[in-house]
């Protein structure tokens, strides 16, 4: 596999960076926050306003797709682009991730993993070479390689174990790229729970075999933040510094904001539209639940300052409504106001950092979520 630098550090602000990713479907502004589009959509969200928001790239789950519609599908039909109508730059994971989180229904083995499909009950059979198969029948710009994430806490064995098996499998997954189309990237994935000298052996190793770039996975998954950030702090500096570090289903803004000054260039995360569908808006003023009695008679908006119109144009009363009363809408509306704050996080790091004053925004920044929401005059 040839390795050609798609990745440009512009910046550095401390450890904080600032970059430019290059895909065969645009350019990725770093650091960059990717929408979570599971099975090929947004729940509740049309693409045209996960772009207005501000994202450059999202995420598609590798293992979802396969099962449904199927890869083989997807690429007849011209790719994962072209078949949901997203025209920018995409993240594919590589099934890694429900290794763990349908554990009572797949087996683990050196050859790859066996699941009972979630839906039908149906065989499949995800080794490293089918899932780069996958992903590249999908027309992924960025896809990753197979491996095993394991809930913590869990034993230093397993863990060990894991890692292991993730680094073989990292080795194979190279082997099954070669060939690639230009300019299309494969990001091996540091493990080792919460052991820092297993993370440690894990980034030397992946950096040994050679990727485009680099995630952290195995995080968020259980363990304290203080626990997270060591982690990072433990492989993020044995990584390429020309080459994309990504910290895999992370995570709040304090947890993204943090990893930043660490040295992480890309998230990915559920939780804007996960929360937003029960009630929780992120705000520069913190996280609002639009759930509680308070605000019912708010005539207030959520943030008057936002440069979102949903977070501007409805009264949190009416938000607080159609909440309550079950209404789509309410999902909706603050599942964008969600993506479009984790954007507007992005794009004042960016510029933060671009501008040598990361430092103080990140103090303005968790300051202003300290304070909390204001209460109405």
């Amino acid at each position: 596999m040839t390795l050609s630098n798609s990745f440009t550090l512009l910046k550095q602000d401390g450890e904080a960076r600032l970059g430019s990713l290059v895909t065969p479907h645009g350019v990725v502004r770093t650091p960059a926050f990717m929408p979570v589009g599971t099975a090929g959509a947004m729940k509740g969200i049309h693409w045209r306003d996960i772009r207005d928001a501000g994202a450059d790239i999202v995420l598609g789950n590798t293992y979802h797709l396969m099962l449904r519609p199927g890869a083989e599908r997807i690429a007849r039909l011209g790719g994962l682009q072209k078949f949901t109508g997203w025209n920018g730059p995409m993240l594919t994971d590589s099934g890694g991730f429900q290794v763990m989180s349908l554990a009572q229904l797949r087996k683990v083995s050196e050859q790859g993993v066996t699941f009972k499909s979630h839906i039908d009950g149906a065989v499949l059979e995800l080794s490293p070479e089918r899932a780069i198969e996958v992903q590249r029948l999908f027309g992924s710009d960025i896809a990753m390689q197979l491996d095993e994430c394991v809930r913590l806490p869990a034993s230093r064995d397993d863990i060990e174990r894991a890692m292991r098996l993730s680094i073989r499998w990292a080795e194979r997954s190279r082997r099954a790229f070669e060939g690639a189309p230009d300019g299309h990237m494969l990001f091996g994935i540091v493990q080792g729970g919460d052991v820092p000298a297993l993370r440690r052996d894990s980034a030397q190793a992946l950096v040994d075999i050679g990727f485009h770039g680099y995630a952290i996975g195995g995080l968020a998954v259980g363990e304290p933040q203080e626990v997270m950030l060591a982690m990072i702090g433990e492989a993020a500096p044995l990584l390429p510094q020309d080459r994309p570090r990504y910290l895999m289903g992370v995570g709040t803004p304090d947890d993204m904001l943090e990893a930043v000054a660490r040295g992480i260039d890309m998230f990915d995360c559920v939780l804007p539209t996960r929360n937003g569908r029960h009630g929780h808006a992120f705000t520069r003023r913190g996280v609002i639940n639009l759930r509680n009695a308070r605000h019912a008679d708010d005539p207030r908006p959520l943030d008057e300052e936002s440069s979102w119109p949903g977070a501007r144009d409805y009264s949190r009363a009416y938000l607080h409504h159609l909440i309550k009363s079950g209404e789509a809408l309410g999902a909706m509306l603050l599942s964008e106001i969600n993506i479009a704050y984790f954007q507007h996080l992005m794009s004042g790091i960016r510029e933060a950092v671009g501008g040598g004053t990361f430092a103080s925004f990140r103090e303005r920044t968790r300051a202003g979520w300290a304070a909390g929401d204001l209460p109405p005059r």
